[in-house]
């Protein structure tokens, strides 16, 4: 797909911290028309529980799987870019469906697996897992799955091996998230996996300044890493009574729009300047973040999408996310992490993903 400038604005974001959940931008749900009312969770997917609605500010619905209503009973298979088309604009974004992905048809993820008996419950990943300050402990979202699961499966035990500033390398070698979590040669418990990573990979590129080739590069070697992950993690003499993965993708609070410096405390992160020629490794980045997805069969989280028209240019109606008038903000002081709404929200994408 033909890159856009605004993925470099975009992705320099991540640059500027290392708790950095992600750096680019796609399209989300297609418009729905402003209710204006209070909103509800929606059966069809459990998506905006508590913060942004199942029709969200005019946004996504989570009873329909695109622009036209497309209702969660059609027989017809739901594609990304169905659930999206109401984000096709300037920004271009990657192309999921080119891995024949199974996309839910509340369009909140994909689903490859059928999630059931959990018994361990284990969060990898980084700052957005782990959750940062002032958000408390009951307003993370690692917090809120955790609830949802123990609702839905049972006692299950909880583990939490994610770290602020991890990257994908810190899964397996660096800081061996999944060897500290699964010591066992052999694990017999039915097991889930979230998680939440991959942005402070980008962030490395970006402070590096990498030529599009070197950018390409390392976004392969990242995708590897995933890769490598997940086959470990999904190997069933290690794990015999099966294991679940459910990660996301990325999110960014400009709104498509790259201007940094909307999020009040940008400029005193740092938040400047762009860098634009790392755009197309970060599109094929995402890209083969879904193919690891759609290749091991575990299940992804369209959080980018959602989060789109919920940032800090979230009010200009000229812009691809634009959700209308009443559209909440999913993102705090910081700019690049969740406030309480937003934790609320992945909370309820990834319960619509596992159980949905």
């Amino acid at each position: 797909m033909k890159a856009h400038r605004h993925f470099g604005l975009v992705v320099f974001l991540c640059a500027v911290s290392a708790a950095c959940a992600g750096g680019v931008e796609a399209p989300r749900a297609g418009p729905a028309e402003d209710d204006g009312g209070a909103p509800t969770r929606s059966d069809a997917g459990g998506v905006g529980s508590g913060g942004g609605g199942g029709a969200d500010a005019g946004g996504f619905d989570a009873t329909a799987a695109d622009a036209g209503g497309r209702d969660a009973a059609d027989a017809g298979p739901t594609t990304a870019a169905a659930c999206f088309q109401g984000l096709k604009g300037a920004v271009a974004g990657p192309d999921y469906d080119q891995y024949h992905p199974i996309v839910r048809p509340s369009c909140a993820g994909t689903h490859h697996q059928e999630i059931t008996g959990v018994e361990r419950l284990v969060f990898l990943g980084d700052s957005v897992t782990e959750g940062t300050p002032p958000n408390t402990p009951a307003q993370i979202f690692r917090t809120l799955v955790a609830q949802d699961v123990v609702k839905h499966y049972g006692t299950a035990e909880v583990a939490d091996c994610a770290k602020w500033g991890a990257k994908m390398d810190d899964l397996l070698i660096g800081g061996q998230q999944i060897p500290k979590c699964f010591p066992k040669a052999v694990d017999t418990r039915r097991t889930l996996v979230v998680m939440t990573m991959g942005g402070n990979d980008i962030a490395g590129w970006a402070k590096d300044g990498l030529d599009a080739t070197a950018a390409q590069a390392k976004a392969d070697e990242s995708a590897g890493l995933l890769r490598d992950a997940m086959t470990w993690l999904k190997d069933p003499v290690r794990f015999p009574s099966g294991i679940d993965v459910v990660l996301t993708n990325v999110y960014e609070y400009t709104d498509t729009s790259g201007d940094l410096l909307s999020c009040p405390a940008a400029s005193l992160a740092g938040f400047k300047g762009n860098w634009p020629q790392g755009a197309p490794a970060i599109v094929h980045y995402q890209e083969q973040i879904m193919k690891v997805v759609v290749d091991t069969k575990i299940d992804m989280v369209f959080l980018l999408e959602h989060f789109c028209g919920h940032g800090y240019r979230r009010t200009d109606p000229a812009l691809q996310c634009y959700r209308g008038p009443n559209a909440e903000l999913w993102f705090d002081l910081t700019c690049i992490h969740p406030n309480p709404t937003g934790h609320q929200q992945i909370a309820d994408l990834f319960a619509a993903v596992i159980h949905g």
